[in-house]
């Protein structure tokens, strides 16, 4: 007769249970519960907020953080950190704009995002075969193609031909609902890029590499060809966004988004995705960029002077992470 030595099922206490499922709850809506909140006070306090001239003009600006943090949010999950973002969007933009000039507006708009893919090729490529840090990595990087883009233009301006300027501002026509195109692209971008996360196998193998590098390795996934690929996701987002700026400005230059990155990053910290990898979700990212230019949307509107604004952003930055430090402490 056999005996049943199993050890017995370990279950949570329900106290433990419940502090587990608010965690997870704050986690998901916490930061909607922010933006909701934020939303209906400025309804409230100016008159112009709700409108659609505002609103139209709010998701525009969201554009190019939100591609950048879709980028960055994308390359966290997966346990590394880009601060070539912004490099890469100048870098891409120009390359784009020389090659409008020679060519046409569609064909430089494509070769722009090819640069952008292959900068961030480049970019994973570095970091994996190096072995060093993704920040120390892509800082190091970053500097390399800020000064590209400074030789390439001779620290000039450039700009498309005369006759190609109407088209090349493309990307700040109004389109469907009186959107610009550039939120059309935005939101089409940042939908397919979701759902590859959220719903395919590389989304899957992203968000195991980000939890345990070494686990998923030993479970036959490739972890530097996730990196590699976490890094050209960014890059192309990086140079969709180099492209709506210089669509606006009708020109592209080396210093274009300086420091825009950092501030990406923030966006994805803010939305909910943890720095230390392996969770996050493409949605929060963009909850977080919104929530940015919120802030400096609804500074405008009531007048207040913006030089609180980094200071309410640093806050809010240092409060994502401490509570992201809290939420991962309550649901081991």
């Amino acid at each position: 007769m056999s005996v049943d030595v199993s050890p017995p099922a370990v279950t949570r206490p329900p106290a433990a249970a419940g502090v587990s499922s608010l965690a997870f709850r704050l986690r998901d809506y916490g930061i909607v519960a922010a933006f909701v909140v934020i939303v209906i006070a400025l309804s409230v306090s100016t008159d112009t907020f709700l409108t659609s001239a505002n609103l139209v003009n709010l998701l525009d600006q969201t554009a190019v953080l939100g591609l950048l943090a879709v980028g960055a949010t994308v390359c966290i999950i997966s346990g590394v950190f880009d601060l070539t973002a912004s490099a890469t969007l100048a870098l891409s933009a120009i390359i784009g704009v020389q090659i409008v000039k020679v060519t046409n507006v569609y064909v430089g708009f494509a070769g722009a995002v090819a640069a952008g893919a292959l900068l961030g090729f480049i970019t994973g490529m570095v970091v994996t075969r190096s072995g060093v840090n993704s920040f120390v990595g892509t800082l190091a990087t970053s500097l390399v193609y800020r000064g590209l883009a400074v030789m390439v233009t001779g620290g000039a301006i450039v700009y498309p031909l005369a006759t190609q300027a109407e088209d090349f501002g493309m990307l700040t026509w109004p389109s469907l609902f009186g959107l610009t195109s550039a939120t059309i692209v935005f939101v089409v971008v940042v939908a397919a890029i979701g759902v590859i996360v959220a719903r395919t196998t590389f989304g899957r193998r992203l968000y195991a590499v980000g939890g345990n590098a070494e686990a998923a390795r030993l479970s036959g996934i490739r972890v530097g060809s996730i990196h590699v690929s976490a890094f050209v996701i960014s890059g192309i987002c990086s140079a969709l966004a180099g492209l709506i700026l210089a669509s606006r400005a009708g020109s592209a230059q080396s210093t274009m988004a300086t420091g825009m990155e950092l501030t990406a990053i923030a966006a994805a910290v803010v939305g909910g995705t943890s720095i230390l990898g392996g969770e996050g979700a493409v949605w929060r990212g963009i909850v977080g960029a919104l929530l940015l230019t919120l802030i400096g949307n609804g500074f405008n509107l009531l007048g207040w002077d913006t030089i609180y604004q980094q200071v309410l952003q640093g806050c809010l930055i240092l409060f994502a992470v401490t509570m992201d430090r809290w939420l991962r402490k309550r649901t081991r």
